[in-house]
């Protein structure tokens, strides 16, 4: 079930307005929550996914058709992203570690994306891990995406996706097992 690409192609090549609503219905949540483990604020990734929304409105480029629609638009997603945090980083003229800008989710947000402790003892420990590992485990596990979906949104070989999944699950278990939660009742 791709209706992302058939309302996507609706709203480029028919104007349907409709259907561009249609798939900001369908991926916001998800997109805003993917960029969330890219950037580390909530409101910057809100702001980052508007700004995917708003080039697929505005500019409408043409998917080529490589991979399903939500790993296209993930894509697009995580390159504003990327360009986002490389302009933040020249305005500060200094390096400053990706880790550091993150900042604690608003409890209410967190309340709403997470209803369970188990998943929120596991959102926290996730924050805690390397960005590139964070974005790995959110694309595989809760994303649903495949070692090959995960590739064409990262920009890395397959293989490269197998090895960053297992070295970050055990940084997660590390993780986990250091703040005394048992990591195999998650």
């Amino acid at each position: 079930m791709d209706n992302g690409a058939s309302s996507y192609r609706r709203f480029r090549d028919t104007g349907d307005d409709s259907a561009l609503i249609e798939i900001i219905r369908d991926y916001k949540d998800g997109l805003i929550l993917y960029l969330l483990s890219v950037v580390g604020d909530i409101q910057t990734a809100e702001e980052l996914a508007e700004d995917t929304f708003v080039l697929l409105g505005t500019k409408k480029p043409r998917d080529k058709g490589g991979s399903s629609f939500k790993t296209w638009l993930y894509t697009i997603g995580r390159n504003i992203a990327i360009d986002h945090l490389r302009r933040q980083k020249r305005r500060r003229n200094c390096e400053v570690p990706l880790d550091e800008t993150v900042s604690m989710i608003d409890t209410e947000l967190e309340k709403s994306f997470i209803r369970e402790e188990r998943k929120i003892i596991l959102h926290t420990a996730m924050n805690k891990l390397k960005p590139e590992y964070r974005q790995v485990l959110w694309l595989v596990y809760f994303e649903g995406m495949s070692n090959k979906e995960t590739s064409a949104v990262m920009k890395k070989s397959v293989h490269n996706i197998e090895t960053l999944v297992s070295r970050a699950r055990k940084c997660l278990r590390k993780q986990l097992e250091t703040e005394g939660f048992d990591y195999e009742d998650l």
